[in-house]
């Protein structure tokens, strides 16, 4: 049913995905397909890398350590971006089409107040990409 499965990934808060990766991990064997963890980060410094390719390492790392964990193929593609917190929709939108994914699979959190006023990149993602979305709370 699904061949590539999209995994976008905030290294910042990588404790808060387990379920989201663990939902992808499963479907992903269940299903035979590969997995590529996506990241957006920007050409400035920052808390994840002093430099995309220093980022870029990092998500390989731990692209390495989920395809071990669950048993699958990964990989990774990273986007750099001038702005990620303004351009993070946009850039995963882009990044479904261009990697031929069929699925997304997101870590989500409990929807608050700001929600009413700001659209989801979950949501964003299923209105603006042909991919299926799967969004995973917890």
């Amino acid at each position: 049913m699904f061949t590539k499965i999209m995994v976008p990934v905030d290294l910042a808060h990588a404790e808060k995905l387990g379920r989201g990766l663990q939902a992808a991990g499963d479907i992903g064997k269940l299903y035979g397909a590969s997995v590529v963890y996506v990241g957006v980060t920007s050409s400035a410094p920052g808390a994840i890398g002093h430099n995309p390719e220093e980022y870029r390492k990092k998500l390989d790392a731990f692209a390495r350590a989920q395809a071990a964990a669950n048993g699958l193929t990964a990989e990774t593609h990273v986007v750099v971006a001038h702005d990620p917190a303004i351009d993070l929709n946009q850039a995963l939108a882009r990044s479904v089409d261009e990697l031929g994914c069929d699925l997304v699979v997101m870590a989500t959190h409990v929807p608050n107040l700001a929600d009413h006023f700001m659209h989801s990149h979950g949501g964003q993602l299923a209105t603006h990409t042909r991919a299926s979305v799967l969004l995973v709370r917890g």
